[in-house]
């Protein structure tokens, strides 16, 4: 299990040691909800890990989907990873700036385009500054071109059909990443048009319960905990979602790190969800 920990997690000494390996590329892959008014780009341009590329989550995205940030088509993304310099053999780790957030975003998004090697700085940037490590700022550095193959692992991925029909049989674990009281429909969605609640028969694990105090990861142990409080067998199949596919990829970490075998992500979550109003959906906590 330590194993699979540091091939998905590394800490900030590992990659201030590791910063000038020709191997290795840094992405910063901050995003924030739109309520926050915060712009990733322009504080990746503020300031930045040495040599960090900034990785735009929702210019990556699909640009046919009327909802946010939807995975992209294999064709695009690699040849956006082209264009950044991200290649075949890379090594890549991702951040952001709220610690681990929507870094497990980008993580998800390389390996359902079937690239493995890529891991999360654990406390990203706040844990970084906290330690006084070096930044940079202005735009990156010219890269070259370099090829990249992408190839979609459609099992980690779960459409709306999908989700639909593990709802009505019951035979898939699905878990909620969003906070408590958005799961049970007692405060409003942070975008407009979307129904409160959750889907049948789903439970709900606030993907800040996954974390410790300094936005790492928890250990094993407790994360397993974690999983188990909120009802959920880590040894059966499960579908993970939250407001905009985002922070569900955090759950998604935490099963990975804990060595579950079947698990999958619903990319158009509650955005989707909430928005069709042919679809059922319960309030109150998990049943």
């Amino acid at each position: 299990m330590a194993e699979i920990r540091s091939q998905n997690l590394v800490s900030t000494q590992w990659l201030h040691d590791h910063l000038d390996a020709p191997d290795i590329v840094v992405i910063d892959a901050s995003w924030h909800l739109p309520p926050a008014g915060r712009d990733g780009r322009a504080e990746y341009l503020e300031e930045h890990v040495p040599g960090a590329l900034f990785f735009d989550i929702d210019e990556l995205s699909d640009p046919d989907s009327p909802l946010p940030h939807m995975l992209p088509s294999p064709e695009k993304f690699a040849s956006r990873m082209r264009k950044m310099g991200i290649g075949d053999g890379n090594r890549v780790v991702a951040y952001d700036t709220l610690g681990l957030f929507s870094a497990a975003r980008a993580w998800w998004m390389f390996r359902v385009m079937g690239h493995q090697d890529v891991a999360i700085l654990d406390g990203g940037l706040p844990k970084w500054k906290a330690e006084g490590k070096p930044l940079e700022d202005g735009p990156p550095r010219p890269q070259q071109e370099r090829h990249f193959t992408a190839r979609l692992q459609t099992m980690m991925v779960k459409d709306k059909s999908d989700v639909l029909g593990i709802a009505q049989n019951g035979s898939v674990q699905i878990l909620d990443a969003r906070a408590a009281e958005r799961f049970e429909g007692s405060a409003p969605e942070p975008r407009e048009g979307l129904r409160s609640g959750h889907i049948p028969g789903s439970r709900n694990l606030p993907y800040g319960d996954l974390l410790n105090a300094d936005g790492t990861l928890m250990d094993s142990e407790d994360l397993r905990t974690a999983f188990e409080h909120s009802g959920i067998d880590t040894s059966r199949p499960v579908v993970t979602s939250c407001g905009s596919g985002v922070t569900a990829a955090v759950l998604s970490l935490g099963l990975t790190v804990l060595e579950a075998r079947n698990h999958a992500l619903y990319d158009g979550s509650w955005s989707e969800w909430g928005a069709d109003d042919a679809l059922p959906i319960e309030t109150g906590s998990a049943s």
